[in-house]
C-alpha cells in the first residue's frame, strides 16, 4: 500500500426503525389468517344486519353468499398485508400505519362474516359496534385517568378503586337526590378524587412506593364499599335505587345508518367522554399545560429549574385523573340503570391499566386499546347468538386472554414516562 492510498472503511448498516420486525410479523400473521379463513369458508350465506331499527334510512337484511362475504374482505386484507411486507423488505422502513389499520379491519370483517356463514344466526353489525362502545366506556374513562396521572410520574394502580368509588357514590348521590342520575354524575368524580387524594398524599408527601399504595387503595375501597353496602344500602330503602341516564339522540346525526346509533344515540356520560378525549389529546400535546405535564413526567429536575412546581403539578394531575376515572365508575350504576353491588367493576380498572400501557400513555392510543378490549368482550357475549357452540366459560375468558397477550408483547415495546414512580425531592 502506497502512502497515498487509504484503507476504505465499510459503513455500518443503518439500524432498522423501531417496530420493524414486529410489523413484519404482524403483516405475515394477517396474510396467513386470511388464507386460513378462505380455505375454511363454509357453504351457504352470511346474514348481516346494518340497521338497529330507529334509523330514518332503512337497510334491508343482507344475505350474501359466504364465499363473497368472507372471501372479498379477507383477500383484500391479504393483498394489503403482502404489499406492506414487500414495501418493508424493499425499503427497510416500516410500512405506513394506515396499511395495518385497513388490513386488520378487513380481516376482522371477514372473520365476523365467517362466524355466521351457513348458520341461522344474523350478524347485527350495528348492535355489535354499539355493545363495543358500551363495554369500552368505563375502560376508556379509567385509561384516560391513568394517562393524566402517569404523564406526571404518578403510577395509578388505583384505577380499579377509583372506578368502584365512583360507581358507589354515583348511585348513592342519585338516590339521595330523588333518583336524579345527573346529580349522581357530580358525586362520582368527587369520590374518585378522594381516592386520588390518598394516592397523591402517600406518594408525594411521604414518598411511599406508588405501586404498593395503589394496590392497598384498591383493597381499601373494596372493603369500604362492601361494608357500607351491607350496612347502609341494604338496610335502608331509597339509597340504592335504580336510576339511569336517558339516551339523548342528536338530531340528524343519530339517523345515519351504522354510525348514527353507535355514536350519536348515547347518554350524557358518553358525550362527556367524547369531549374529554378530544380536550386531553389537544391540551396534552398542543398546549403549555401539556408541555409542563410531560416535562414533569420525563425530567422533573429540569422542569423545576425553569420554575415549574413539580409536586404541585403532580398533585393537580393526580386529582384530575382520579376524577375522570371516578366519573367512569358511574357507568356501572347510573350509566346502565343498575343498583350497586359488591365488586361491581369486576376488575375493569386493571383492564383499563392494560389499555393505558398498550396505548402508550396517549389519549387516542388508550381509546383505541380500550375499544379493542371492549370489542373482544362484546364478541365473547355474542358468540352463542351467532350459532357458535362453545362452553359457557370460554367466552368469559376471551377479554382477559386478549388483555394478557396484548400486555405481554403484542403491543410491542413501550416506554413509560422516564420519571414514573420516582418521588421528587427538591
Amino acid at each position: 500500500m502506497t502512502a497515498l492510498e487509504t484503507p476504505t472503511e465499510t459503513a455500518p448498516p443503518a439500524p432498522l426503525p423501531p417496530g420493524y420486525n414486529r410489523a413484519l410479523a404482524g403483516y405475515a400473521i394477517i396474510a396467513l389468517a386470511a388464507i386460513a379463513l378462505v380455505l375454511t369458508v363454509p357453504s351457504g350465506v352470511s346474514k348481516i344486519q346494518l340497521t338497529a331499527g330507529p334509523e330514518a334510512i332503512k337497510i334491508p337484511l343482507l344475505e350474501i353468499p359466504a364465499a363473497i362475504a368472507v372471501g372479498v374482505p379477507v383477500v383484500g386484507a391479504a393483498v394489503v398485508a403482502v404489499l406492506a411486507l414487500v414495501q418493508q423488505l424493499r425499503t427497510k422502513q416500516s410500512a405506513p400505519r394506515w396499511m395495518a389499520i385497513v388490513a386488520g379491519a378487513l380481516l376482522l370483517l371477514g372473520f365476523l362474516a365467517h362466524l355466521v356463514a351457513g348458520k341461522s344466526g344474523v350478524l347485527p353489525l350495528t348492535g355489535l359496534l354499539t355493545s363495543t362502545l358500551f363495554l369500552a366506556t368505563p375502560l376508556i374513562f379509567g385509561a384516560l385517568g391513568g394517562v393524566v396521572c402517569e404523564r406526571v410520574g404518578i403510577v395509578n394502580i388505583a384505577i380499579e378503586g377509583q372506578l368502584l368509588a365512583g360507581a358507589f357514590a354515583g348511585v348513592l348521590v342519585a338516590s339521595v337526590a330523588g333518583q336524579n342520575p345527573y346529580v349522581g354524575l357530580i358525586g362520582a368524580p368527587i369520590a374518585g378524587m378522594g381516592v386520588g387524594a390518598l394516592l397523591a398524599w402517600f406518594s408525594i408527601r411521604y414518598r411511599v412506593d406508588q405501586v404498593i399504595t395503589g394496590v392497598v387503595l384498591n383493597v381499601l375501597v373494596l372493603g369500604l364499599t362492601t361494608f357500607f353496602f351491607k350496612g347502609l344500602l341494604s338496610d335502608q330503602d331509597g339509597l340504592n335505587d335504580r336510576s339511569r341516564l336517558p339516551a339523548l339522540p342528536i338530531p340528524l346525526l343519530s339517523d345515519i345508518p351504522v354510525i348514527g346509533p353507535v355514536l350519536f344515540r348515547q347518554n350524557l356520560l358518553v358525550y362527556l367522554l367524547y369531549a374529554i378525549v378530544i380536550l386531553l389529546q389537544l391540551y396534552l400535546f398542543r398546549s403549555r399545560w401539556g408541555l409542563r405535564v410531560r416535562a414533569v413526567g420525563e425530567h422533573p429536575k429540569a422542569a423545576d429549574t425553569v420554575g415549574i412546581n413539580v409536586n404541585r403539578t403532580r398533585w393537580r394531575n393526580t386529582l384530575l385523573g382520579s376524577a375522570i376515572a371516578g366519573l367512569g365508575g358511574a357507568f356501572f350504576t347510573i350509566g346502565q340503570g343498575l343498583a350497586f353491588g359488591i365488586d361491581i367493576t369486576a376488575g375493569s380498572g386493571f383492564i383499563a391499566l392494560a389499555a393505558l400501557i398498550l396505548g402508550r400513555w396517549t389519549p387516542t392510543g388508550a381509546v383505541a386499546a380500550a375499544l379493542f378490549f371492549g370489542f373482544a368482550n362484546a364478541l365473547s357475549q355474542s358468540l352463542r347468538s351467532y350459532g357458535v357452540s362453545l362452553d359457557s366459560n370460554i367466552p368469559l375468558m376471551i377479554p382477559y386472554i386478549v388483555t394478557l397477550f396484548a400486555v405481554a408483547g403484542f403491543g410491542g415495546r413501550v416506554r413509560p414516562p422516564a420519571a414514573e414512580g420516582v418521588p421528587y425531592v427538591k
